[in-house]
């Protein structure tokens, strides 16, 4: 039988990739996405999810992976009361039901392999105990487990932290027992994507956790143009910086802004974000003098494009759980300016393939973005970076090797 493109043998394990929503496309959904050509080459996959997106099933349908979705339609509630009810759990569960013959056919898969993420988490309870499971848990839940993501895009709370903790206890409860007892099975292993993260699960769940690296697509993001790229993206004032990732307290967007007053830089904000955040923003740059250009999503050509014509990449967010951005500046050949904290401190050598700095100390990012100015910086930084690429094996074959060492380690537990 023929499966993924490749023959189907009895040492190929069977594998359900298993993934809540790929309607944001962000990092994580790409990065499966990138991923999944180089696992069909060792597993015989098929890949499950509540919410598909184009990009997904292009490449499902290109390598000839089953692609599996609900009979019945999952959108995560965006209102107040839907959060604190914790009741998108049971409609996602719900809706995993729906999908095709998954609940009686499941056990025909050697393992299954979660990203975490909304929905994700709800396909647990119709996982036999004795099965082998890898989760990777790319950040312990935000919204229940710290206060970022209830501040509003300028850092004031969006209402009482106090009494939107209390709150969410029983969506926090669910959230600890899922993730306690999945590490509690027998056939099981959990993953952070950075050392970090890897920390974080300690102190949010008191488990331990491995480290599974994310990949990096190196013909999405080149350090020469490829032909398809465009030679200039036409908006940006220049000089400018990029930043990357919906406009949100949590990406520091806001602060990356403040910081730039006085500067001589504009701002390419790459994700866009709610329009009530994005007109707020309009008019903070406008107290600061700092022109603004907003595009909601860019093909990976114009991204690279942008962020080679940037004076460098730059981001303030908090407690970024690995970081991307700064990998594919370095790829690219543009300086990556980074706020020293969470992941970035593990994909940034400070003063060697980029600058990571105090988030308050303005001062300190201006001299940073003069150094991004020298070209000798710019190119020892990215050859540095690059350096530091390889050696942290980013790419999606090692990604397939490495979940496959681990699935080989759960079967031998």
């Amino acid at each position: 039988m023929v499966r993924n493109g490749e023959v189907d043998s009895p040492s190929r394990m069977r594998m359900l990739v298993v993934k809540g929503s790929f309607a944001p496309m962000g990092g994580a959904e790409r990065d499966i996405i990138r991923n999944l050509p180089a696992l069909s080459k060792k597993f015989a996959v098929t890949v499950a999810t509540l919410e598909s997106s184009s990009g997904l099933e292009e490449v499902c349908e290109k390598k000839g992976i089953p692609l599996m979705t609900p009979r019945l339609e999952w959108t995560q509630s965006s209102d107040v009361i839907s959060r604190v009810l914790d009741s998108d759990y049971p409609k996602a569960l719900e809706c995993w039901k729906s999908v095709g013959n998954l609940t009686e056919d499941i056990e025909e898969y050697d393992c299954i392999h979660i990203t975490s993420g909304d929905g994700s988490l709800a396909i647990l309870e119709i996982i036999p105990e004795e099965m082998a499971i890898h989760l990777h848990l790319l950040e312990p839940h935000r919204g229940l487990h710290e206060d970022v993501l209830h501040r509003g895009i300028d850092g004031r709370p969006k209402r009482n932290l106090s009494v939107t903790k209390a709150a969410l206890t029983v969506a926090r409860r669910r959230d600890l027992s899922l993730i306690r007892g999945l590490s509690a099975r027998g056939r099981s292993a959990i993953s952070g994507n950075s050392e970090f993260t890897s920390l974080r699960i300690a102190e949010v769940y008191g488990i331990p956790s491995g480290i599974l690296l994310p990949s990096l697509g190196i013909d999405e993001f080149t350090q020469n143009p490829s032909p398809n790229e465009p030679t200039k993206i036409e908006g940006p004032v220049e000089p400018y910086v990029v930043t990357v990732g919906k406009a949100s307290w949590v990406k520091g967007t806001w602060e990356t802004i403040s910081m730039l007053k006085g500067s001589g830089h504009s701002l390419a904000l790459v994700g866009g974000g709610r329009q009530e955040d994005l007109d707020a923003l309009v008019s903070h740059a406008e107290d600061c003098k700092v022109d603004i250009w907003i595009a909601p999503r860019l093909s990976s050509s114009d991204l690279c494009s942008l962020i080679r014509g940037a004076k460098a990449v730059v981001s303030m967010a908090h407690s970024e759980p690995f970081g991307l951005t700064p990998i594919e500046a370095q790829t690219i050949g543009t300086p990556a300016l980074f706020v020293d904290e969470g992941g970035f401190k593990e994909t940034i050598s400070d003063g060697k393939s980029g600058r990571l700095l105090p988030r308050n100390d303005f001062s300190a990012w201006h001299d940073a973005l003069k150094e991004a100015g020298d070209e000798n910086n710019r190119n020892e930084w990215s050859k540095s970076g690059r350096i530091g690429i390889s050696m942290m094996g980013l790419n999606p074959d090692v990604f397939s090797e490495r979940l496959e060492n681990i699935f080989i380690g759960i079967s031998q537990s």
